[in-house]
């Protein structure tokens, strides 16, 4: 019978134990000559995919209006989809982006403001359709309750702050600081969490938030939800009864792989004493399939190096905006 002092003499030990199962698991060299080509391969699948995704995602979206005022739309929503896209890929302001748009009108036909680029992070058929591309990628990926990790970051969003740093000062300063009457100071970055499906490398969940990465990982799971995990790998910042509890809660029988913390308890529920006894009794298994959340690690590098650690925009549904764009084209990449 699995009791707590259990649990404890083998966390107790796990710095040995992880020390050992990392020298019996030797560490994957990458082949630089086949990665570049799988890239290659990737990026030329993703444009490709690009235009007929967007077409069935904004094809389903009707706009009906009450009066028939103003000026006709410039852009169509496919058009307005697919350029706030580009404009993600290719990291440029808004100035930038119009006046690209400005020198290829003579074979696109579109020639918009600056203004028009940036009101397209709040418009509700953009939102639509970016959902709807979502969901269509998945679909045609066939990802349906897979087994997954998760793992959270955050972008700057300013070039004086950097998210590592700034998110440090903020843990100091919570620990340190006493409560104090001043006006809260505007947070300089903002936290995001992704749930990464590990056999496609797709993104099932995605969300943001400025209060904490907490709220943003609740927000990824609710995403989630379209398409159920079977099993799932988080960080020790979620390592408590809590999180099993609310897997289970969302999506029935999950299989769960959390490091217990040193003063852990079999006190709990089911699901909890059950991912309690797979660790005891066989903790080097259970490091092997925890440690395939290293994927969730390097698909969070990889959208860094590809789309950089700061996002432009300011109000806060357009951030949010711009960080599920990059997540989209994240998907977009592992399609093929």
């Amino acid at each position: 019978m699995l009791k707590t002092r259990h649990v404890r003499a083998v966390t107790e030990m796990l710095d040995d134990i992880v020390k050992e199962y990392k020298l019996e698991v030797p560490k994957r060299e990458r082949d630089w000559r086949t990665y570049e080509q799988r890239l290659m391969v990737r990026i030329k699948g993703a444009i490709e995919e690009l235009e007929p995704l967007v077409e069935e995602a904004t094809g389903s979206i009707t706009v009906v209006k009450a009066q028939r005022r103003g000026r006709k739309p410039e852009l169509t929503i496919k058009q307005k989809t697919i350029l706030l896209l580009l404009k993600r890929l290719f990291d440029r302001s808004n100035r930038e982006m119009s006046t690209q748009l400005m020198a290829f009108s003579m074979l696109t036909g579109i020639d918009v403001s600056y203004k028009t680029v940036e009101r397209l992070y709040s418009d509700e058929e953009v939102l639509l359709a970016l959902q709807n591309l979502h969901v269509l990628i998945l679909r045609k990926k066939r990802v349906v309750d897979p087994d997954c990790s998760g793992d959270g970051t955050g972008y700057s969003l300013t070039v004086r702050k950097h998210y590592a740093t700034e998110a440090q000062k903020l843990k100091n300063r919570v620990k340190s600081a006493k409560k104090s009457s001043k006006k809260k100071e505007k947070m300089g970055f903002i936290y995001s969490f992704a749930l990464m499906d590990l056999d496609t490398r797709m993104y099932i969940g995605y969300g943001t938030s400025f209060k904490s990465e907490k709220d943003a990982f609740l927000k990824a799971i609710e995403m989630a939800k379209a398409v159920g995990i079977d099993s799932v790998r988080l960080d020790q910042y979620f390592s408590d009864q809590s999180c099993v509890k609310l897997f289970k809660e969302k999506f029935g029988e999950v299989t769960v792989y959390l490091i217990p913390k040193r003063n852990a308890t079999v006190r709990g529920p089911w699901e909890w004493k059950q991912m309690l006894k797979r660790f005891v009794e066989d903790p080097k298994g259970y490091l092997r399939e925890y440690y395939r959340r290293n994927q969730s690690e390097s698909g969070i590098s990889e959208d860094k190096r590809r789309f950089g650690w700061r996002i432009a925009q300011r109000r806060e549904d357009r951030v949010d905006t711009a960080a599920f764009c990059a997540a989209l084209w994240h998907n977009l990449f592992w399609l093929k």
